[in-house]
C-alpha cells in the first residue's frame, strides 16, 4: 500500500505531511512539479496542496483531516498522545501552527524584496524542473505578483507584521530553550503538534531573511527542524498519563492564548455581524485582516473536540486552558 504526496518543497503543509509519513513509516512517494497546482482542481478538491493520493486511487487534501484519517488506517507509531488531555492540547497546537504560525511564513517570504526574488525563483525552479532561465524567471514574476497581491487577504501586511514577528520569536525562543534538553513535546516521540509546527517553521529555515534571523538568534531551534524532517528512526514513548506539561508546551499555549484566541474570536464576531474585516491589538501591536470562513471551521472543530472530552479529561484540561487564556474560545 503506497501513498503519493503530490506537494512542493515550498509548501509548509506538504512538508508537514512528508515528515509525518516518514516518522510513521507509511510507505509513500514524493512527487512535485507544476502539475500539482492543478491537481486539486482536477480532483474536485479545495485548491490547496499537498494532494494525497491514496493506494485505492482516491485523492484528498487538507492536512489535518488527512492526518486523522491516517490514524484510523494505520495504528503503528501514532502521533496522537494516549492521554486524552494531552491529545487535545496537541490538537490545539497543531491548529495554531496551521492557521497562525503560517502567517510568519507568508510575511517573511513576501514582504521584503530579497525574499520575494529568491523564493519566487526557487519555487518556479521547483515547479518547472528545467525549461531555461527565461521560463523560470517569467513564471517567477507572475507567481511573485500573485502572492504579494494576496498578502492583505491573509493578514500579512507590513502593518501587521510586528505582531506576527513578535509572536514568531516567542515560539522560536520556547523551542530554543527546550531542545537543548530534549526534542519532543509530549514524551520521547513526536506528536501531530511537532509536525504542524515543523511544516511552517521549515520554510523560515529556507527563506533568506528568516533563515538569517533563526541562525543568529535561535540556532538550536533552527537545527531541530532537520531532525523533525525525518524522524523515521525515532523510537520513543509518551509521557505518563497525568504527567505535568513541559515548560515548552506551557509557553506555546500561552502564545495561543495571547494571539490566536483573540484572532479566532474577532474573526467569528465579524462573520456573525456580516463584516468583511476585523481587527485586534496585542500588547499595543495592531492586527487586521479580512474575515476568513476557514478559521470559523477551525474554531467549530476545536469546540467540537472539547465538547467530546469526558469529565475527568476536562478536569485536567480546564485549569491549563484557563491559565493560558485559552478557555474563552471553547465556550
Amino acid at each position: 500500500m503506497t501513498y503519493t504526496i503530490h506537494g512542493a518543497l515550498g509548501s509548509p503543509y506538504s512538508m508537514k505531511m512528508r515528515s509525518l509519513m516518514r516518522y510513521r513509516r507509511i510507505t509513500h512517494l514524493w512527487s512535485s512539479g507544476a502539475y500539482v497546482q492543478q491537481l486539486a482542481t482536477e480532483k474536485s478538491l479545495p485548491p490547496v496542496i499537498p494532494v494525497i493520493e491514496y493506494p485505492d486511487g482516491t485523492f484528498r487534501n487538507d492536512s489535518t483531516p488527512v492526518l486523522y484519517d491516517l490514524e484510523t488506517r494505520h495504528h503503528e507509531r501514532s502521533i496522537v498522545p494516549t492521554d486524552p488531555a494531552k491529545a487535545f492540547i496537541a490538537h490545539i497546537l497543531e491548529d495554531f501552527a496551521d492557521e497562525w504560525v503560517t502567517k510568519a511564513m507568508f510575511g517573511y517570504r513576501w514582504l521584503e524584496e530579497i525574499d520575494q526574488l529568491q523564493m519566487s525563483r526557487w519555487l518556479s525552479f521547483d515547479a518547472l524542473k528545467g525549461g531555461g532561465l527565461d521560463a523560470n524567471q517569467g513564471m517567477a514574476k507572475v507567481f511573485r505578483e500573485r502572492q504579494v497581491g494576496r498578502m492583505a487577504m491573509v493578514g500579512c501586511t507590513a502593518e501587521n507584521f510586528p505582531l506576527i514577528e513578535a509572536s514568531t520569536r516567542r515560539i522560536l525562543q520556547a523551542f530554543e530553550d527546550h531542545v537543548a534538553d530534549e526534542h519532543w513535546l509530549f514524551g520521547t516521540r513526536p506528536s501531530l503538534a511537532e509536525f504542524s509546527l515543523y511544516g511552517q517553521l521549515s520554510q523560515l529555515g529556507v527563506d533568506p531573511t528568516a533563515q538569517a534571523m533563526m541562525r543568529a538568534d535561535f540556532p538550536y531551534a533552527f537545527r531541530w527542524l532537520l531532525h523533525v524532517d525525518d524522524a523515521s528512526g525515532i523510537e520513543g514513548e509518551w509521557d505518563e498519563d497525568g504527567a505535568p506539561l513541559k515548560p515548552v508546551v506551557e509557553s506555546l499555549l500561552a502564545e495561543v492564548g495571547r494571539v490566536y484566541v483573540p484572532f479566532l474570536l474577532a474573526n467569528e464576531a465579524a462573520a456573525e455581524a456580516g463584516e468583511d474585516t476585523f481587527s485586534i491589538e496585542v500588547a499595543g501591536l495592531p492586527y487586521s485582516q479580512g474575515t476568513f470562513k476557514y478559521q470559523l471551521k477551525c474554531l467549530r472543530e476545536l469546540r467540537h473536540r472539547y465538547g467530546k472530552l469526558d469529565a475527568d479529561t476536562r478536569a485536567k484540561v480546564d485549569p491549563i486552558l484557563s491559565d493560558s487564556n485559552c478557555f474563552e474560545f471553547l465556550q
